[in-house]
Formats: C-alpha cells, structure tokens, sequence
C-alpha cells in the first residue's frame, strides 16, 4: 500500500513526520529517521486500527492574491 508522508523541519530541529490517511504523526532528527519513525508508527497503527485501503491522495499548489 502507498500512504501519504508530510514531513516539516521542526524549528527546534529534526523534523515532524505525520500520515493522513491514519493521522500517526511521529518525528526524527533528521529527514531519514523521521521517515523511517513514521513507516513503523503507521504499520503499528494500522496493526490496531486496519483501514480501508486508501485512495491515492491528489496534491497541488495555487496562488492567491495576498497583499
């Protein structure tokens, strides 16, 4: 299955990692580690909790006139 990964550098350091599609969120102390946190909270998560199989999630950008 492909889950959705959103990943923030933390202003503290390190990064937050959170899962849509289950809500996990997790963190690590760089990019990797976040990544690999998240995969496991998830498979935990998802071992408690099972989900329909998700479908796949549609990410765009647009632009807004701000003044």
């Amino acid at each position: 299955m492909t889950f959705t990964a959103i990943l923030t550098e933390d202003p503290d350091g390190g990064y937050v990692a959170l899962n849509p599609e289950t809500g996990t969120t997790t963190q690590g102390d760089n990019f990797q580690e976040a990544l690999a946190n998240l995969k496991e909270a998830t498979q935990l998560y998802l071992e408690e909790f099972p989900v329909p199989v998700p479908r796949p999630s549609l990410m765009t950008t647009f632009d807004l006139a701000y003044a």
